[in-house]
């Protein structure tokens, strides 16, 4: 399977997982659900009077949970043991610009108790193998920083 990020091709060999949702009902001030019903939301625009979630938190949720991920790989490899209490705190921006609308983010992450050059190590690798930082990638501005 290929997918095309930019000028650059990133193809799949094997396929670990697909998400599937269905959103309906006006989009993002809709409703959205899985396929496995584990996820049923409504959704509402950013600093809107809905009650639901948007877009840009779920991103921001999805790519925090992925980095810590690309992170436990990366100690694995490094030798680095993980706190239990590590953290990644995730910022999506919405806003404008001369293309129209579009994304920045900035990821905090929190090592307590690790060494700052083993943290930025483990920082550095997970942003390289993280699905979703590959995705961002020259597409949007990102910031990710150890606190």
């Amino acid at each position: 399977m290929k997918f095309s990020k930019g000028n650059i091709m990133i193809q799949l060999d094997k396929v670990l997982y697909t998400a599937k949702t269905h959103t309906s009902s006006g989009g993002r001030n809709g409703t959205s659900r899985s396929s496995d019903g584990r996820l049923d939301i409504h959704l509402s625009s950013p600093g809107g009077a809905g009650t639901g979630t948007n877009p840009e938190q779920l991103f921001a949720a999805g790519w925090s949970a992925c980095f810590i991920g690309a992170m436990g790989i990366a100690a694995t490899k490094l030798g680095i043991t993980l706190p239990a209490d590590l953290s990644v705190d995730a910022e999506v921006d919405l806003g404008t610009g001369a293309d129209g609308y579009g994304l920045q983010a900035r990821l905090t992450v929190n090592l307590p108790g690790v060494a700052r050059d083993q943290g930025q190590a483990l920082v550095d690798m997970a942003h390289q193998t993280c699905p979703y930082s590959k995705m961002s990638r020259g597409n949007i501005d990102v910031a990710i920083r150890l606190a």
